[in-house]
């Protein structure tokens, strides 16, 4: 028995260690400007805006600000809408953060709050690598699909999206 949680906590640490050299290499390209945790500046999110909480200090989960709420693709498939709380909640994150320019300033398509509210409640075949959150968020800005499959790339893609370097920046919402 205890084999299979040495496997497991050598993929967390491999995992960690993966995703510190992959910031190194964003911030190096000029893709991110600062990642969740690394600033304390908070920022109101603006309808459309991108948010994102950490899930035990080892991934990130991503979804859309409207009205107050979140719009997110849930593990098990479903576009949902839940309130900032219920978003942090069974998830080590404490806190929720939002994508900014380097003026600090929320990032966002109020048009993507459409598209994502035409969408609650419809199922979609959720895989960790193929179809996850970031896909979706991604793909709601594209409007077509993605070769999105980490939280690295969304940040690559929003960058490009928004012409600017993503600063992730505290919510005053917890």
């Amino acid at each position: 028995m205890p084999a299979p949680l040495l496997w497991l906590g050598a993929a967390a640490v491999s995992l960690y260690a993966g995703n510190k050299a992959n910031t190194a290499y964003l911030k190096r390209k000029y893709v991110v400007d600062s990642m969740p945790g690394e600033t304390n500046h908070k920022v109101k999110p603006r309808n459309g805006s991108i948010v994102c909480c950490g899930i035990y200090g080892v991934l990130d989960h991503s979804g859309i600000w409207v009205d107050g709420n979140i719009y997110e693709l849930s593990g098990e498939g479903l576009i949902r809408c839940i309130s900032p709380s219920r978003f942090l909640g069974n998830r080590s994150g404490r806190t929720i953060y939002v994508a900014c320019d380097t003026f600090n300033k929320a990032l966002a398509n109020p048009g993507v709050c459409d598209i994502v509210k035409s969408q609650l409640y419809s199922m979609l075949e959720y895989n960790l690598f193929k179809q996850n959150c970031h896909k979706f968020v991604a793909e709601l800005y594209a409007g077509y699909e993605l070769d999105i499959t980490s939280f690295s790339d969304l940040n690559t893609y929003l960058s490009q999206y928004f012409n600017t370097p993503i600063r992730w920046n505290l919510t005053h919402i917890k």
